[in-house]
């Protein structure tokens, strides 16, 4: 019972968090500060002393992993639903490539080399993948939020939905290649939408829900859910097939960012051991992790908004280099998926989180109006 009473109130935490913050805090920037401190504050303060339950009784439920898997399927089925709108237009891809490929290679340089402990190769590339991530919805908010001009808006999530896409296909892969039989099943089933589209069942729901379905039942199943959930969105893609999200945008966000998203993060947060934190993660690996994943990444952006636009001021490209770092619920779910694979230990798993926390708070600390006058100018169309 006092299990449950824990999860209840964590949960009445994250939505207080949320109703505070309003529309002056994007969700998941409230969501991470609960994550990276009042949950452990809750457990270490209250949890253990008063009611003598440790993490690992927190964690044990039946109940809690069912609703986690169900949670985290949704949400990468979520995140990989961008797919769709893939564009790989001469400027996108000079922006995505070197924003995706100097972060790769300095996270893998960071595993291998810095991180301690030995890693294998899927873990060495889990990481370098996990720097090269741009959280696509938080990133959009952010854009509305401060007025973004419309045609820079969408050439940054265009090129940022290619970062994610070779990112999660990379993955993918890389974990299929490992377990070779984990990736006929979903194969086969991303193949759906043909099907359909052969009976003529055109209506949205008959694409929507099975896809959730499925990302569910592969998840369960230990079958390889982001194969399927990519080469699916692909399928729908081929098929110029609209995708729509099987219930309302305001009750899916209520789900996502009321039950969804807190869930996946404490269940997180509580696998860290926080008494020996301090002997497992030194000062020297805290700062790389928070430093090294900004600062490639800032660098590759930058590289690639020069390429795309050599004309552009420094300006416009220090600013939209920043925006292209924000990570959010993207990198969240990428670092979760790690976590459960057993690819991360929970303290990397924490420094990694607070860079995610710091990289989204980043533009707005630096000024969210920053040369904002200057992109009108040069990309709002009259």
């Amino acid at each position: 019972m006092t299990v449950a009473l824990f999860w209840l109130l964590a949960l009445a935490i994250y939505a207080l968090v949320a109703v505070i913050g309003g529309r002056r805090l994007i969700p998941i920037v409230g969501q991470l500060l609960v994550a990276a401190l009042a949950i452990p504050a809750l457990l270490l303060l209250w949890a253990e002393p008063h009611w003598q339950l440790s993490a690992s009784d927190l964690l044990a439920p039946g109940w809690l992993n069912l609703a986690y898997g169900l949670c985290f399927a949704l949400l990468l089925g979520y995140i990989l639903s961008d797919v769709i709108d893939l564009d790989l237009s001469p400027t996108c891809v000079k922006i995505a490539l070197p924003s995706f490929l100097v972060p790769m290679l300095a996270g893998l340089a960071c595993s291998l080399w810095l991180l301690p402990g030995e890693r294998g190769w899927l873990s060495a590339v889990g990481i370098g993948l996990l720097f090269s991530i741009t959280a696509i919805p938080v990133l959009y908010l952010f854009l509305q939020s401060i007025g973004y001009p419309a045609a820079a808006t969408k050439r940054l999530l265009h090129a940022a939905i290619l970062m994610d896409f070779m990112c999660w296909s990379l993955f993918g892969l890389a974990q299929g290649s490992s377990q070779p039989a984990t990736l006929l099943w979903p194969l086969l089933a991303a193949l759906l939408p043909l099907v359909l589209r052969a009976v003529r069942l055109n209506h949205l729901s008959f694409y929507s829900l099975p896809f959730f379905a499925l990302m569910v039942l592969f998840q369960q199943l230990g079958l390889n859910a982001l194969v399927f959930g990519i080469a699916y969105m692909l399928c729908l893609g081929y098929l110029k097939q609209p995708f729509v999200l099987p219930l309302a945008q305001r009750h899916w966000k209520l789900l996502m960012n009321g039950i969804a998203v807190p869930l996946i993060l404490t269940y997180g947060v509580l696998r860290v051991d926080f008494h020996g934190l301090d002997q497992h993660l030194s000062w020297l690996v805290l700062g790389t992790l928070l430093a090294l994943p900004v600062i490639s990444k800032v660098l590759g952006s930058w590289l690639g908004l020069h390429w795309a636009d050599p004309a552009a001021s420094a300006r416009i490209k220090w600013r939209e280099s920043l925006l292209l770092n924000i990570r959010g619920l993207t990198e969240i779910v990428f670092l979760n998926l790690l976590l459960q694979l057993q690819l991360i230990d929970s303290t990397v798993y924490f420094g990694l989180l607070l860079m995610s926390l710091f990289s989204t708070l980043l533009p707005a600390l630096l000024g969210r109006h920053v040369a904002n006058h200057e992109a009108k100018a040069r990309y709002e169309i009259s």
